[in-house]
């Protein structure tokens, strides 16, 4: 964004999203502009409804698929939209594909193999989660030419270089057997399957299923609570982390994020651990 956008300038984010879009795009002196994500587009959206917020100062369109923190996935037909939409608009394209091989019932596309826009689209991923390198911080981009010297500008002022040990490290994952990977990865469908369905059984909530990433986003307006109030409750009387859904952008009112990046044993409590405070709550 720093390389891309100056203040004036326009940037279209998912809503719920990953809250370091909105953060950097107000640290490079832009003005946030949220795309809705709705449940009953599977936590996608519709491309009128970003036909709708494009203006002539949209300088950046930030597209995640697989998303966190709804598990959404955009489809092949609805990127081919999008690829209408934008082949005629200057601006660039951000694509976070971080999750893009964590995908349990669909395939991923890229909005980059569409035509005319490989020249205009940022693609961006990692390490820590296919290869559970979490702790690792190895990332890259793949850059429209204009763009190459400017960030490696930045790297270079703020990182230097990331160690070579880590970088033999992610070598060794690409080039290496994927049998761990499948096999976690098969894990984690055990688990989405699970706080799904666990999820589904509480009364006043309703879990769509995700289908990538390792997130279930379920809904819980008929509760009677508020994201936040439901939040700290979990926490502070049943012992349960999660996330408000207006963590992710004021879209994700009346929705929590829970993570299965967990045993399946912590998760079946979690789930219990919840069904019993909505119950002590409602016969309150």
């Amino acid at each position: 964004m720093l390389a891309t956008c100056d203040p004036g300038d326009e940037v279209i984010y998912p809503n719920p999203g990953f809250p370091i879009y909105e953060s950097v795009i107000h640290f490079a002196g832009a003005t946030p502009v949220p795309l809705p994500l709705t449940e009953q587009t599977g936590f996608a959206f519709d491309a009128d409804d970003l036909a709708e917020l494009l203006t002539p100062r949209t300088k950046l369109v930030i597209l995640n698929s697989p998303a966190n923190p709804t598990g959404g996935v955009v489809k092949r037909d609805l990127n081919a939209e999008i690829a209408c939409l934008l082949r005629d608009h200057s601006c660039w394209i951000l694509s976070d594909e971080v999750y893009s091989e964590m995908l349990y019932d669909a395939e991923h596309d890229t909005i980059a193999s569409h035509e005319d826009l490989l020249d205009r689209t940022i693609l961006v991923d990692g390490f820590s989660k296919t290869f559970a390198m979490t702790g690792w911080r190895l990332g890259y981009a793949a850059l429209p030419e204009p763009l190459v010297e400017p960030i490696t500008r930045l790297l270079i002022n703020s990182v230097s270089c990331t160690p070579p040990a880590i970088q033999l490290a992610g070598l060794a994952a690409l080039l290496g057997a994927r049998d761990e990977v499948n096999v976690m990865l098969a894990e984690f469908r055990r688990r989405r399957d699970a706080i799904v369905a666990g999820l589904n059984a509480l009364p006043g909530v309703s879990c769509t299923m995700p289908r990538g990433a390792f997130y279930a986003f379920p809904n819980i307006a008929s509760t009677g609570f508020l994201s936040h109030e439901l939040t700290e409750l979990l926490l502070d009387q049943a012992g349960v982390a999660v996330l408000s859904g207006t963590a992710f952008g004021a879209f994700g009112e009346g929705y929590l994020r829970f993570s299965y990046a967990n045993t399946l044993d912590n998760i079946q409590e979690a789930v219990l651990a919840f069904g019993e405070l909505l119950e002590k709550r409602g016969d309150g």
